[in-house]
């Protein structure tokens, strides 16, 4: 996830130079419904993963050539029907508890992963260990069960959660208004990404340069990233974001040399 994962690589290693163990707040927001697709309506009618719903962005992504062949939305599809097939709805359910049931599931079956698997990685490259005690399988099972009406108690992400931390915390923090993982906004960044992804473009021999829609790509870096307008990970990750991610698949590429078969 591009800045998302070297932001946190960063921190675990200043983290570590004072610390070998650490708490971390992850995956709060899976449990206790902190996500703002567990309310918006776009991304709960989407019939899809709430966080992937720009999948024409992802499939114009692709070269014509390629794109024929690969049909993004048959495939994400067909995983979410999958994943939906396994969700046991109770009959004590209401409606309302009955479809955020749903999308916990996804959630944590899904989204959750990549952020554990993320902290795994960034923490313990720099020698720490990094505990997430909201991911006690007693407190995800606990949860589980309990009806979205008190779940989202005054209609709020992680409402119940700040409810029962109400007297432990500033009140500041605890009606706090949620923000995404820090993204980085300073401009040397924007500038470091494009011009890094125009050299692998210009480029005839990068290995990416056989995946992807030269034009579109182009355009994404002309504009500085604002030809992609819609996050690529939930919340997280536009322009910018891609642009670095781009450069990262081809790093990859160029490292393991996978052989494509379409």
């Amino acid at each position: 996830m591009a800045d998302v994962d070297s932001s946190l690589f960063l921190f675990c290693r200043e983290i570590s130079k004072k610390a070998k163990v650490a708490i971390s707040g992850e995956c709060a927001d899976e449990i206790f419904a902190g996500y703002p697709w567990f309310f918006r309506e776009d991304a709960l009618n989407s019939n899809t993963f709430p966080w992937s719903i720009a999948i024409e962005e992802r499939q114009r992504i692709l070269n014509t050539d390629i794109s024929k062949e690969i049909n993004l939305k048959e495939y994400i599809d067909f995983r979410y029907k999958e994943s939906l097939r396994n969700v046991e709805i109770l009959d004590t359910d209401s409606k309302e508890t009955a479809e955020k049931r749903k999308v916990s599931y996804l959630t944590l079956n899904w989204f959750m992963q990549t952020l554990l698997d993320r902290a795994d990685r960034m923490s313990m490259q720099n020698g720490l260990e990094l505990r997430v005690p909201f991911c006690d399988y007693r407190i995800v099972e606990y949860m589980w069960n309990i009806p979205w009406e008190i779940k989202a108690l005054n209609g709020r992400e992680k409402g119940l959660l700040r409810y029962v931390v109400k007297d432990l915390l500033p009140e500041e923090i605890v009606n706090r208004k949620k923000s995404p993982y820090p993204k980085t906004h300073n401009p040397t960044y924007l500038l470091a990404v494009k011009n890094k992804l125009n050299k692998i473009m210009c480029n005839k021999d990068a290995p990416i340069n056989n995946l992807l829609n030269r034009e579109y790509i182009m355009d994404i870096i002309e504009t500085e990233g604002k030809a992609f307008t819609r996050p690529w990970f939930g919340q997280l990750m536009t322009g910018p974001q891609l642009m670095a991610y781009l450069c990262q698949v081809n790093m990859w590429l160029e490292k393991y040399q996978p052989k494509i078969e379409i």
